[in-house]
C-alpha cells in the first residue's frame, strides 16, 4: 500500500520509506480517509479503498479527471497526503494487530515485512502495547523487507534444494495460502 501510494503521488521507489520521510512534514489530519475496516469486528483489513481515497485526492489536488503520471501537486499538499495516509494504516494496523493480541490473550506481537521499518509504526506501537501489557519485536531495521522478496527467496532456497524442480510442468509445487517458510514442498 505504501508503494502503490507513493507512484500515485509521484514519489520514487521504493515508496515505503520516500512517502514516510515526506509524512514527517506533512498534517497527518488534513485530509480524512477512511479507516479500512476499522470496526468490522474482526481481524481482516484490505487498504485498497484507502488507496482509491488517495488517488481521488491527489487528482482533485491536481485538478484532472483522469488519473495520470504527470498530475502535479504541491509539496505541501503531498505532504499532508502522506501523512494523511500514514496516519491511517498506522491506526488501523495498530488497532487490529492490539486486539488480535488481546482476543487470542497474547503477550507478543512480531512485526514483519516491509512495513516494519516505518518509524510512526513503531512508535504507535509500543506505545499502545505498553498500555495493554504487550511487548513488540521488530526485526532490525535492515530485515524490514518487502514480503514479496522473502516469498521469493523462499522459492529459490526451495528449488536449490530440488533442481528437478524446473523440469516438472507443474512445477511440483502446491500453492498453499498460509504456508510457513520452514515448510517444504
Amino acid at each position: 500500500a505504501f508503494d502503490k501510494t507513493a507512484k500515485m503521488i509521484g514519489l520514487p521507489y521504493p515508496g515505503g520509506p520516500a512517502l514516510s520521510k515526506l509524512a514527517e512534514n506533512g498534517d497527518p489530519e488534513r485530509f480524512k480517509l477512511p479507516r479500512p475496516m476499522l470496526h468490522s469486528g474482526d481481524f481482516m483489513f484490505s487498504f485498497s479503498g484507502l488507496k482509491t481515497a488517495v488517488l481521488t485526492t491527489a487528482m482533485k489536488l491536481a485538478d484532472v479527471k483522469q488519473p495520470s503520471e504527470t498530475m502535479v501537486i504541491s509539496d505541501t499538499d503531498k505532504a499532508d497526503l502522506a501523512a494523511s495516509f500514514q496516519a491511517a494504516i498506522v491506526e488501523t494496523l495498530v488497532k487490529k494487530a492490539l486486539a488480535a493480541c488481546l482476543q487470542q490473550d497474547h503477550k507478543r506481537l512480531v512485526v514483519a515485512g516491509g512495513v516494519g521499518a516505518n518509524k510512526l509504526l513503531r512508535e504507535q506501537l509500543v506505545k499502545a502495547a505498553r498500555k495493554r501489557g504487550v511487548e513488540v519485536y521488530f526485526p532490525e531495521l535492515s530485515l524490514c523487507t518487502d514480503n514479496g522478496a522473502m516469498i521469493a527467496f523462499a522459492g529459490a532456497m526451495q528449488l536449490a534444494e530440488n533442481p528437478a524442480l524446473l523440469d516438472a510442468r507443474d512445477y511440483g509445487m502446491v500453492t498453499r495460502p498460509r504456508c510457513e517458510l520452514a515448510t517444504r514442498v
